[in-house]
């Protein structure tokens, strides 16, 4: 594979799951770790995507200030948000992780809708001081640096603590035999403890991610609720995921 070849790959991988391993890469491509941080490097260095320790994240994910030009799939992402917004009601209590389409989702909330959200996500938090009518709850802790959540014990108690309506858990990976999964064990520890204190979980998700899979699993699709997807309910990518008895919008 040619080094051009090779970088695209990389650059489609992290636009995808906004969070990528050197490992993870390094076996996709079938080249050693150095070469992947190299190119890795480069990459970085073009402002295509931002290298962080031990492997890269997008643009999108990266940014302290909301860009629509470099959330990847913009419009897809806006129709999964307000697909997910359908579903909130007034005065609700919800659970919302990180990730861009939830942030997306954040930035949608209608300015009359009023709600209280927890979050361990920062770019969320900080979206969500600028809705009128929304109670706005940090759960603290250790924050990741790569991912922008709180990790850790004391977020884990703290979400141990309360009940939400509903929780909206973003995934990097999803597959309807291995569940939802990341490559990340501390945010794997924080997303089991959010669906533990959720009513109802669903996950918001671009349907690149669908059939796709990695070491650490965060729950069996028989934990979800509800799907959410840009494709149509009836699409046949989606086949696979109904003998799982779980909504899909």
């Amino acid at each position: 594979m040619l080094k051009e070849e090779r970088q695209q790959v990389i650059i489609n991988e992290v636009r995808i799951h906004s969070r990528v391993s050197l490992s993870e890469l390094s076996d996709k491509l079938d080249v050693s770790v150095d070469t992947v941080r190299r190119d890795v490097k480069e990459l970085d260095k073009l402002g295509t995507l931002k290298k962080v320790h031990g492997g890269a994240v997008s643009l999108g994910f990266a940014l302290h200030n909301y860009k629509e030009q470099n959330i990847y799939l913009h419009e897809k992402k806006t129709s999964i948000a307000e697909k997910a917004i359908s579903l909130i009601p007034n005065r609700s209590v919800i659970l919302i992780s990180g990730g861009t389409t939830n942030l997306e989702m954040a930035r949608l909330l209608p300015s009359k809708l009023k709600i209280t959200v927890f979050t361990p996500s920062l770019p969320i938090a900080m979206q969500l001081i600028l809705h009128p009518n929304a109670e706005v709850i940090f759960i603290g802790g250790k924050l990741s640096k790569e991912a922008k959540i709180t990790t850790g014990g004391k977020a884990i108690y703290d979400l141990s603590q309360i009940t939400v309506d509903i929780g909206f858990i973003g995934t990097g990976y999803i597959d309807s035999e291995n569940g939802l999964t990341e490559f990340d064990w501390d945010v794997v520890q924080m997303k089991k403890a959010m669906i533990a204190a959720s009513k109802k979980v669903i996950v918001p998700t671009i349907s690149e991610k669908l059939n796709t899979y990695q070491c650490y699993k965060t729950c069996d699709l028989n934990t979800v609720d509800t799907l959410i997807t840009e494709l149509n309910p009836d699409a046949h990518q989606l086949d696979v995921f109904r003998s799982h008895h779980m909504n899909i919008l």
